[in-house]
């Protein structure tokens, strides 16, 4: 299927707004639990990459008026030149999001992060160490205590383990994802290690309840 795709129409984008479908609502309508801003890297050509300018240009002129007087979209989008911007989601999403998973139940990503700071803070720090090795800059990345204040108002569970809990049979595995980057360079870590393994036991959990092998 991949013989199809033109790697300059391909880009990366962060969704750091923490945002989610709520259930029992149609697809277009999502939820913003912390209003920061989604990245999007430029495209390979201008020509795309004038596109997600344009639509960068429209949601910052953008006005929403409900019912007391304009406002603006709270939540923006913002095109960086460099590639490796949205990867400053990934330190958050392995120290915070999949750490959230538990044995036997979930825990809010405020908890996940501050039960153990010092635990958070390392891992958080492995990751961006493994996105320098792949050609991150420290200026495209966000400081650890920037983050942990972030967490300080995520009291709710991430979506990763929401929809684990929930009976979900397939996630998004960015934490597989993350570790077969970081073991191609030559980067280990225990914490990620016990990541996958929760993960991988729930999502087995889950598909044994339904009658899947």
């Amino acid at each position: 299927m991949w013989k199809d795709f033109d790697p300059a129409r391909v880009t990366l984008a962060s969704p750091d707004p923490q945002a989610f479908r709520p259930p029992n609502q149609p697809k277009n309508v999502l939820q913003v639990g912390l209003p920061t801003n989604f990245k999007a890297a430029r495209f390979d050509g201008a020509a795309a990459t004038a596109l997600l300018r344009n639509l960068e240009a429209a949601i910052e002129a953008a006005r929403f008026d409900p019912g007391d007087g304009a406002i603006e979209i709270p939540v923006k989008l913002k095109v960086h030149d460099s590639v490796f911007v949205p990867l400053a989601k990934w330190p958050m999403l392995m120290a915070g999001n999949y750490r959230c998973i538990r044995r036997d139940d979930m825990i809010s990503i405020k908890d996940a992060v501050h039960a153990n700071v010092d635990t958070s803070r390392d891992v958080y720090d492995w990751v961006w160490k493994l996105c320098a090795a792949l050609g991150a800059d420290d200026d495209d990345m966000v400081p650890f205590e920037k983050y942990a204040k972030a967490a300080e108002s995520l009291g709710n569970p991430s979506s990763a383990a929401r929809a684990l809990f929930g009976g979900a049979e397939h996630i998004e595995r960015v934490d597989c994802l993350v570790r077969r980057i970081a073991r191609q360079q030559g980067f280990e870590s225990e914490t990620l290690d016990e990541i996958v393994r929760l993960v991988d036991e729930r999502l087995g959990k889950n598909r044994s309840a339904d009658g899947l092998p």
